[in-house]
């Protein structure tokens, strides 16, 4: 498998998911704004997400992924097929039981994640209606994630990459055509989520059966639970929950520091998170996707060599594309924000608040990126404790840099100390590898560093001289003029920091690789 068209196959698609997601987003800030209606949307979102990754695409996936490729390889087709109907009996029908008692506890829920919504008494009404309606997503977004490892596994990855675009067209939808026609408008973002997780669920099907593997899900989830392949994949969940949950309880309590903020500050960290995700869908995300399969496939023939490459592969592919997507972020945050969002109800404070986070994104997205790289390093050969006890140290590092940034930049410091507690993950996960031995760096890093820097800090130059030529806010009343102005900056950015490293010698084909 060439894994260098693989991934410019799954970032394509990523791509055009994380277009639409900004167009959503876009339409979703001149529609609404930031608000405390928009705050109590966010959280009421927030709160199926959270237990999406929690228990369905994180700990899940890295559990299940590993173990069903060692199936794969080593059981044949019809043991695997029945891993696969087993595993998925169980994770229906815990998503079934989580489902109806969040429905019932929808208020208690909302009130411990955002504490601070409970003074904004209509706010937080709607909060609770919201997350009642959508919290059947996470049933839905289960057997997407079981979908997305199968197909995975089977190095079948468009149809994966390509199902948020679902949920982002059924947003871009509801904002145009059903928010006007409902007394409360921001309800119809909660029924857009139930119907892209329809249509995400849906999707997966034909592409199952294209490969034999649609589960079969069983009335008794006693006896699959009795199945030797899922007590294995439950052992490796447990811990993988323990892994993704310091991230997500780290993700609760900046939401309810958020809330307590001003009016405003949760949907401005959502915006911000917004622009965030690109780099770190299209690479991280992408990478992570392509590399768990290859990695637990080298493990299982015992291929060392070829599993340390492929993790020096993904690490210089990641330093060169994502550290001028920082640079991006951290010196023309105020161009992307008001371009993109300055429309409607978003108005000149929320480009400055958003710009504001985007910047503290900007300086931890390397480590954000990286983690999602080094991770599988470890997933793949079925180790999940490790990353579980840097996960829980970086929880309490994250919440003490809070206690410093928030009280100086608001809402901002949640941002910074989430990028700066990636920053701190991706570092311990490395020392993990270099330490046992799993990753040895191959030659030429000293050199690639210093050639990246060169062009880091040209990238940087160009960006701040070319973006402080335009008034971006009063750009407002011509945004087609603004959006020229954005390309003109993108461009001359992307000239400079190409055009060193090919001055420098980086020639591009030296990143192909093949998988064995």
């Amino acid at each position: 498998m060439n894994l260098h068209k693989t991934l410019a196959a799954v970032s394509g698609m990523t791509m055009v998911s994380r277009v639409t997601g900004l167009i959503r987003e876009i339409l979703f800030a001149r529609a609404f704004g930031a608000s405390a209606y928009t705050d109590a949307f966010n959280i009421a979102f927030r709160i199926p997400n959270l237990l999406r990754r929690l228990f369905a695409e994180g700990a899940f996936s890295q559990a299940f992924v590993p173990i069903l490729a060692e199936y794969k390889s080593q059981k044949g087709e019809e043991a695997t097929k029945n891993l696969v109907d087993h595993v998925a009996t169980v994770l229906m029908w815990t998503m079934l039981l989580t489902c109806v008692l969040g429905v019932i506890g929808s208020p208690f829920i909302v009130y411990l994640i955002a504490t601070g919504l409970k003074t904004k008494s209509e706010a937080f009404d709607a909060s609770v209606w919201m997350t009642r309606v959508m919290f059947p997503y996470i049933g839905f977004m289960a057997f997407v994630a079981l979908s997305g490892g199968i197909l995975n596994t089977w190095r079948e990855f468009k149809i994966p990459a390509f199902t948020p675009v679902l949920l982002n067209l059924s947003f871009i939808v509801a904002t145009l055509f059903l928010a006007p026609y409902l007394d409360q408008p921001i309800y119809a973002m909660a029924i857009a989520v139930v119907v892209g997780g329809v249509l995400q669920m849906a999707i997966q099907i034909p592409a199952l059966l294209k490969i034999g593997m649609l589960p079969r899900v069983s009335r008794n989830p006693f006896a699959s639970l009795g199945d030797a392949g899922v007590r294995k994949v439950l052992s490796k969940m447990g811990p993988a929950v323990f892994a993704v949950s310091a991230a997500q309880i780290s993700l609760m309590i900046n939401t309810n520091i958020a809330s307590r903020l001003e009016s405003g500050s949760v949907s401005w960290l959502s915006y911000a998170d917004r622009l965030m995700e690109f780099p770190t869908a299209l690479l991280g995300v992408a990478l992570g996707t392509i590399l768990l399969p290859s990695l637990s496939k080298a493990n299982f023939e015992g291929n060392t060599e070829e599993y340390s490459s492929l993790l020096d592969w993904g690490l210089r592919l990641t330093f060169l594309l994502a550290l001028p997507c920082a640079v991006g972020l951290a010196t023309i945050s105020e161009p992307l924000t008001a371009t993109l969002f300055h429309y409607g109800k978003f108005n000149e404070l929320s480009v400055e608040m958003t710009s504001r986070a985007l910047v503290a994104y900007g300086v931890g997205l390397i480590g954000l990126i990286l983690v999602k790289i080094l991770a599988p390093g470890f997933y793949a050969q079925q180790n999940i404790k490790t990353p579980v006890k840097i996960a829980i140290g970086v929880l309490i590092a994250t919440q003490l840099m809070n206690l410093v940034f928030v009280p100086w930049i608001a809402h901002a410091g949640l941002a910074l100390s989430i990028g700066l507690g990636a920053c701190l993950n991706a570092g311990f996960l490395y020392w993990g590898l270099k330490r046992r031995g799993i990753y040895t760096a191959l030659p030429g890093w000293r050199t690639f560093f210093i050639r990246l820097a060169g062009a880091l800090f040209l990238m940087a130059a160009v960006a701040l001289w070319t973006a402080g030529q335009f008034d971006w806010v009063a750009l407002r009343a011509t945004p087609f003029m603004r959006v020229i102005a954005l390309l003109i900056v993108m461009a001359a950015c992307g000239i400079s920091y190409f055009g060193a490293l090919l001055a420098m010698g980086f020639r591009f084909r030296d990143f192909k690789r093949i998988a064995r």
